[in-house]
């Protein structure tokens, strides 16, 4: 796993072996990306990422200079594993303790302290399950990035939970990573479709008011 660009480009991260969890490819996250900088200015966009699975669009989140990132994830393994590689980070990011999205965090999720203001931006690892995340969260994101396991169930679900939420800002963007079956071109605030190999985004815009 890699990092793109920004301050902490080309770092690299070795994931287990029997992780489930399936990182973006390192194309298809370039390129998503390009198309995500003609929408929004990173360093300006609060962001969120749902699924976060390996944290690999966490860390280019960061490393690309978004102020601030609350990261989801479920999996014990891929929440320690997300600590991990933030914590091998340098410069390091500022670890938040109380989650402005008024989120309980699960019992292992405990984060280390930095003593002042990091260059880099702040970060919350939050170990939850992003459905309930979702309808408890009290604050709104400038991005939304989710890319949920396939075959995931609530899948066709997400687009509607979050785009008629309140958690993304007027305006916002909201990033769907999924299967090449699945269509969202209908939806009233999406705004189009890329697909590098393998891998799908669909982009939308949340409409103001």
């Amino acid at each position: 796993m890699r990092v793109i660009t920004g301050i902490y480009k080309g770092r690299h991260f070795d994931i287990p072996r029997t992780f489930k969890a399936r990182p973006t490819t390192d194309f298809a996250k370039e390129n998503i990306f390009n198309v995500l900088g003609h929408y929004l200015d990173f360093e300006n966009a609060v962001a969120l990422d749902l699924f976060a699975g390996t944290g690999s669009i966490t860390l280019e989140l960061l490393s690309r200079g978004c102020p601030e990132v609350v990261c989801v994830e479920l999996d014990r393994d891929h929440h320690r594993f997300i600590m991990e590689c933030l914590n091998k980070l340098s410069p390091a990011p500022e670890f938040v303790h109380k989650a402005t999205a008024n989120t309980p965090q699960q019992p292992d999720a405990a984060l280390p302290t930095t003593p002042q203001a990091s260059p880099v931006g702040r970060i919350l690892p939050l170990r939850a399950d992003v459905f309930r995340f979702i309808k408890s969260c009290r604050q709104q994101f400038d991005l939304i990035f989710a890319d949920p396991p396939y075959a995931l169930p609530q899948l066709p679900t997400l687009p509607q939970a979050i785009l008629e939420g309140d958690i993304l800002r007027p305006g916002g963007i909201f990033v769907f990573e999924h299967g090449k079956n699945n269509d969202f071109s209908s939806h009233p605030c999406f705004k189009e479709h890329r697909a590098y190999g393998s891998v799908n985004f669909s982009i939308f815009c949340k409409m103001p008011g």
